[in-house]
Formats: C-alpha cells, structure tokens, sequence
C-alpha cells in the first residue's frame, strides 16, 4: 500500500509513520519541517520511509509528490494548529487549513487515490462546551470560537464535497487533545509537554486562567489506531476521535507531577484569547462503525509520556 502522510515529521504524523511502515505500507513523509523534526523520523527512515520537504501551500511540490508516488492512501496531517496565531493572522491560517487541503484533494482526485484522511480538531470545531450537554457527538452544533476552528470546518466541507462531486472517498477524523511521546509544547494540547519540561527543569509550570477548564486528552497510540482503523473501513464522514470524558488542566498537571514524585504549583496567567473552557466529545460514532475506542486510560497515559519525555533528555 503507497501512502503519504502530510505533517509526517510532526508528533502525531511521525506515531502514525511508525505504524504504517510497521504494517508493510511504502510511505513517503510529506512536510515543511516548520515544526516537524527529522529525528522523529530516524527509525521510520532507516525503514524505509522517504521524507520530502515541501508545504502543502505549494500546488507546484504537491502535485510533484503526487505524481512520484501515485499515493492509495492520503493521510493529511499538516495543518497551522496554533489557536492564538489564527486569531492574529486568519489569512495565513486560511491558506494552510483549507486552501492547502484543497491542493491535496485535487491531486489525490486525478492520480486516483483511493481513501483520503483528515486529520480535523474535535474541540474547536464545536466550539464552547459550556453550557451545553457533553460529550458532543458528531451532529452537534458546530460553533467555532476562533479561525483554527473555522478553517478546519472548511475543511471538512471540501472533504464531503470531493467525496459527493468526484466519488473520493473520505474521512475527517475529529481528535480530541492529543498528547503523548513525542508531543510539540506548541501544539494544539502542548499543555502536557510544557507541564513535563517544568517540572523537569524544576521550574513552576504556568497555567493560563484558572485552570478548571477542561480538555478531552487523547493519547496519540489511540490516535494512530483511529487513522488506521478508519483507513482500512469503508466508512466516510466525520467521527469524533477521543474518550468522552473531560479532564482539568489543574488535574492533568498533578497527575504529570505524580509521575515524576514532585507537586503541582503552578503560577497563574491571563487566560488566552479564543480558547473554549469545557469541551469532551464522544467517540460512539467510531465504537459503532470502525470498532475503535481509545484504550488508554488518562494515567497511565500521562505516566507514559512523563517517562518517556524524561527518558528521552527533553525539557521543552
């Protein structure tokens, strides 16, 4: 099986790397290493797997990796996933999240892709979940509170267009708050990353707000399994990807604390323009159709990563 993985140098992409190069696919790696890193790859490539540097904005070095590879499967991870950037400069996060998309659908419709994956945000699309009855579930109201959101809602309706108008299959997968091994404290729930690095350092972690707002945490191996199972189903559409249940910021960094046998006193900061206070959705949509469920436990997932990212040498 071909398969191309954009943001395949990023944390998330590079779990999913691993574990398509595991299963027999001939992958080749599509990023800018804006944020990606080549050292998630080393195993990966020694394997096998091709990296080539380019920018999903780019129609010219999409359509060349296209045209290499001939890809059956698109995993399309690449995206700008930083919440405050899109509130300061939406154009850009506009032309990244759905003009870029868009360059993937169009390529992976004349080479004759057989599945299309989108790496979507379960928390931002739907917006605030204050007030409302959580977990969320695919068909609830969809209301962005921030560009990010909204981008990638555009996204997704280019998906089902392709899919209506040009009979491409594909799937947006709506990830709750990855983290785990690997984990970019810039990213969409680097907030377990940040809390690891203090702490390692010694220093006090920052907590924005008062930190009773709440994530659904997702662990990245989940995640993997979610793209995976959703690749070799037939199912198309959205499907929420996380536990359905709610976690506190506070409660996240106790339990990285826990790990690592020290306390939790964080300093307290202005809460952040554009970020929601409460959000869980609910994977039964997933369960039903592609029989996925995340299978770690909050913990035990955090034990992990805090191991892992000590065990590694990294203090971001």
């Amino acid at each position: 099986m071909r398969s191309l993985v954009t943001g395949g140098a990023g944390f998330i992409g590079s779990n999913l790397v691993d574990a398509l190069i595991e299963g027999g696919h001939e992958v080749v790696v599509f990023d800018d290493l804006s944020s990606g890193k080549r050292a998630n790859l080393k195993d990966a490539l020694d394997k096998g797997a091709t990296l080539e540097v380019g920018d999903i904005s780019d129609p010219d070095a999409v359509r060349s990796v296209f045209a290499s590879l001939r890809p059956q499967r698109v995993f399309h991870l690449a995206a700008q996933i930083d919440v405050r950037r899109s509130v300061a400069d939406p154009v850009f996060d506009l032309n990244v999240n759905v003009a870029g998309t868009l360059n993937l659908l169009t390529c992976a419709r004349e080479v004759g892709t057989e599945k299309f994956l989108f790496s979507s945000t379960g928390g931002a699309i739907y917006g605030e979940g204050e007030g409302r009855e959580l977990p969320l579930a695919e068909e609830a109201d969809r209301r962005p509170d921030a560009p990010y959101g909204m981008s990638k809602l555009a996204a997704e309706g280019y998906l089902d267009l392709f899919s209506r108008l040009h009979g491409l299959e594909t799937v947006a997968l709506r990830l709750g708050n990855v983290y785990g091994p690997r984990q970019d404290p810039h990213g969409e729930a680097g907030v377990v990353a940040i809390f690891c690095g203090a702490l390692l350092r010694g220093e006090q972690p920052k907590v924005f707000g008062d930190g009773d707002q709440t994530r659904d945490y997702v662990y990245v191996h989940d995640v993997v399994e979610a793209f995976l199972a959703a690749a070799d189903s037939h199912v198309t559409g959205a499907f929420n990807v996380g536990t359905g249940r709610e976690a506190s910021v506070l409660d996240v960094g106790r339990q990285v604390a826990s790990a690592y046998d020290t306390d939790f006193d964080p300093e307290y900061k202005e809460p952040r323009a554009g970020e929601v206070q409460r959000i869980a959705i609910s994977a039964e949509r997933a369960r039903d159709e592609m029989n996925w469920s995340a299978a770690v436990a909050l913990e035990e997932g955090l034990r992990r990563t805090a191991e892992w990212t000590r065990d590694a040498g990294i203090e971001t």
